[in-house]
């Protein structure tokens, strides 16, 4: 079975932008070179990506061209590579195709098609979108969050997930820090009824 884990950049208030509009861009980041060779090795050990419609055009527009644009510095050109050739799937209700190895999947079940996803790959899959992690989550869907903390307080904007779910405990699995002050927190999300991990 696979584990689906909302992958974002978030301010030390949890919000993922600042300003409408932003999708991952806002000056706020601290993205240097370290950093995104990590944001390579983590996204090239995923075995399949599942996004937003927002997070799929966002990335659409700019990866696919980045993979073989020598302008480019080698790590975003690696990066462009692994986001075209990792296979994706796109939730949505209005796109009908796509391309860069990725099945659509939308509707009122898409959720319940994506529980079915999970049984059948093997490995981590990294979730793009707010929305989509959110609904993921109230489903008991949603396996580990990998958020990358940059030394910011936004204020204000889009929070890490949609309001109107109960409380989720979490178990630290990870914790590293980067150049610029980023830090990384990757959790295990506590099923229900779940008291912790256990050694063994």
């Amino acid at each position: 079975m696979g584990r689906f884990v909302y992958w974002m950049n978030v301010s030390v208030d949890l919000r993922i932008e600042h300003a409408p509009g932003e999708e991952g861009g806002g000056s706020w980041l601290r993205i240097g070179e370290s950093l995104h060779r990590e944001f390579n090795r983590r996204a090239r050990a995923m075995s399949l990506f599942v996004e937003g419609r927002t997070i799929y055009e966002t990335m659409e527009s700019f990866w696919p061209a980045a993979r073989d644009d020598e302008s480019l510095p080698d790590f975003l050109r690696e990066y462009g590579e692994i986001w075209t050739s990792t296979p994706k799937v796109l939730v949505s209700r209005t796109r009908d195709s796509a391309g860069h190895r990725t099945r659509i999947i939308g509707g009122d079940d898409a959720i319940e098609q994506l529980a079915t996803l999970r049984a059948e790959v093997d490995g981590d899959i990294g979730v793009g979108g707010a929305t989509l992690a959110t609904q993921l989550l109230r489903a008991g869907l949603l396996d580990e969050l990998l958020l990358f903390t940059h030394p910011v307080i936004l204020g204000t904007g889009r929070p890490l997930f949609d309001s109107d779910h109960v409380p989720v405990e979490l178990d630290l699995l990870e914790h590293a820090s980067y150049d610029a002050g980023v830090t990384l927190h990757r959790y295990a999300i506590r099923a229900a009824g779940s008291t912790g991990p256990t050694a063994g």
